[in-house]
């Protein structure tokens, strides 16, 4: 992807979030290490403070981080979140931040509708670079039996350039998912899986920009496990070495007034390839609200 500056296509990720999923547009560089301990404990502090204030049942989530859930808004209902990503470790000369904000709304029949308007900011030593992107989505809870904890839903997202764009395409993600929630008390997991595909994307560059690189094609999974009444532990992963593949463990918190708060660590699928490939890492935190 082409964002104002030159970049080595090879290193290109993109983490594009929807109110069906959480994909990603992210830029990678080089940059120093930073102890991943350290946001260890960052987190674990905000899941000892927060759900020793916050209270009451959970909420159902829309998404984990990066995949969609089964789960749709309620019909009138607006869901609004902010997410904040940063490339984690470093460089020493840049880094990458991606600033979400999103809103989803609910529709008759489990539809539900939403936008989201990532903006990807690279600093560099007294410079930056800014990429700006419009993504509107939709979702379709078709199947839902509560009795045996099964759900099915089918969505799909298209994302569009606001800037740069003659260096980059529009192209577009379906997918299919189903859920299954184990009887168990208050505490049995929930697991996701479905297939994911790229429609309309360029693949050839002799023919114009190519925005998304690698696989068109794979398998989304994830896990939801409650811990307490307001915390759970959760994870997510797409397959594929391509702008969504991230494998992303982290704690989702429920906060009073339908307040949701997750924070966790995004893993590149190519994270273990060579000595760039650690640098496709990202610190992972956000905060919705259901009005």
């Amino acid at each position: 992807m082409q964002s104002g500056f030159s970049i080595d296509e090879d290193n290109d990720r993109s983490i594009l979030r929807g109110s069906c999923f959480r994909p990603n547009p992210f830029l990678t560089f080089k940059e120093r290490r930073i102890a991943v301990a350290k946001i260890c404990s960052v987190l674990l502090g905000l899941a000892v403070i927060i759900s020793v204030l916050s209270g009451g049942p959970g909420l159902a989530q829309s998404t984990i981080f990066n995949i969609p859930t089964t789960d749709t808004a309620s019909q009138g209902k607006v869901y609004a979140e902010f997410d904040f990503l940063m490339q984690l470790p470093g460089t020493g000369v840049s880094r990458t931040y991606l600033y979400n904000p999103r809103t989803v709304i609910g529709g008759p029949g489990n539809l539900e509708f939403g936008v989201n308007f990532p903006l990807y900011n690279t600093r560099f030593s007294g410079d930056s670079a800014t990429s700006g992107y419009i993504q509107p989505n939709a979702k379709w809870k078709f199947y839902n039996n509560e009795d045996a904890g099964i759900a099915m839903a089918v969505g799909g997202l298209l994302n569009t350039p606001l800037n740069n764009r003659s260096g980059q395409d529009s192209w577009g993600l379906i997918y299919g998912l189903v859920s299954k929630k184990i009887k168990s008390g208050d505490y049995g997991p929930r697991f996701h899986a479905g297939p994911y595909g790229i429609v309309s994307a360029n693949q050839d560059p002799d023919e114009g920009p190519v925005s998304f690189l690698g696989s068109r094609a794979g398998v989304i999974l994830g896990y939801e496990q409650p811990a307490w009444k307001t915390v759970s532990i959760v994870a997510d992963w797409f397959s594929g070495k391509n702008g969504f593949g991230y494998f992303t463990p982290g704690i989702s918190i429920v906060l009073p007034r339908s307040g949701l708060l997750n924070a966790g660590y995004s893993i590149g699928n190519d994270s273990w390839e060579d000595g760039n490939a650690s640098m496709n890492r990202y610190f992972f935190v956000y905060y919705g609200i259901t009005f």
